[in-house]
């Protein structure tokens, strides 16, 4: 068995498996520089030693997952006895070693990444935005689908692959986010777009400021803005980690 070294960039908030009851999109870089995504993966129901970290080095056998299409997908062998938590790249010198890794990843323009998409199959790439013009909050459903969760409960209650017996029914799908967060950006080519952002941090923070917002919805949405809009876009170096669903664009962050 050869296990693959994969630098962890990516992690986005759980969405909903049949399956596993909730899945986290991984991706990241080998040690050559090249992209992979690990897919599936329930991160919450990997045992603590086992849950990485973003700018983290893991070791993993990897397989192909060919009931994926893009080039850059692979699946967990066994992600729960095949995965080593090694280094993680720090932030010291003004997050020089992470600048260094991604340094020959960057896309300035989006029409060259979408056409690069359907010419060769890209569907992980780092974006550097010209100009980034707003940041939206827009509320959505806030729950999930009924029918999936009915599913998700019936499986549990027969036990899974991922659950001991004396735990079953202990684990609990993560909150739906209530609202879409997104930028609003242009790249080289002048054209204004607007992408939602799929990031675990950015859902994280949401809910820590509706605590301390004492349920404050408006505010909370207001201080994750700050965080997102007023401080990472005028006081960082902000650059998009830029991921596909097997049908939709979507983003997550990265900042020095």
């Amino acid at each position: 068995m050869a296990l693959t070294k994969v630098l962890i960039t990516v992690k986005t908030y759980p969405t909903l498996s049949e399956k596993y009851s909730e899945l986290v999109g991984t991706s990241g870089f080998r040690e050559d520089g090249s992209w992979v995504r690990i897919y599936p993966v329930p991160f919450r129901k990997l045992d603590y030693q086992n849950r990485y970290q973003k700018w983290q080095w893991i070791e993993i056998d990897l397989v192909k997952n060919t009931s994926d299409f893009r080039p850059e997908s692979f699946r967990p062998a066994n992600i729960e006895k095949e995965i080593r938590l090694l280094d993680k790249v720090d932030t010291k010198g003004d997050w020089i070693k992470r600048k260094d890794l991604i340094s020959n990843q960057i896309w300035t323009n989006m029409s060259d990444l979408i056409a690069s998409k359907k010419e060769n199959g890209t569907s992980l790439a780092v974006l550097k935005p010209k100009t980034i013009k707003g940041f939206l909050c827009k509320p959505c459903e806030r729950e999930w689908n009924p029918q999936k969760m009915k599913v998700i409960i019936a499986n549990q209650s027969q036990g899974s692959l991922f659950d001991e017996e004396d735990t079953r029914m202990v684990f609990k799908v993560v909150k739906k986010l209530p609202f879409e967060f997104s930028y609003v950006f242009t790249t080289d080519d002048g054209v204004e777009r607007t992408l939602m952002i799929e990031d675990w941090e950015l859902g994280a923070l949401y809910w820590n400021c509706l605590v301390t917002s004492k349920g404050n919805e408006v505010e909370a949405c207001r201080k994750v803005k700050e965080k997102y809009f007023d401080y990472m876009v005028n006081e960082r170096d902000l650059h998009f980690f830029m991921g596909t669903t097997k049908y939709f664009i979507m983003l997550v962050l990265t900042h020095s």
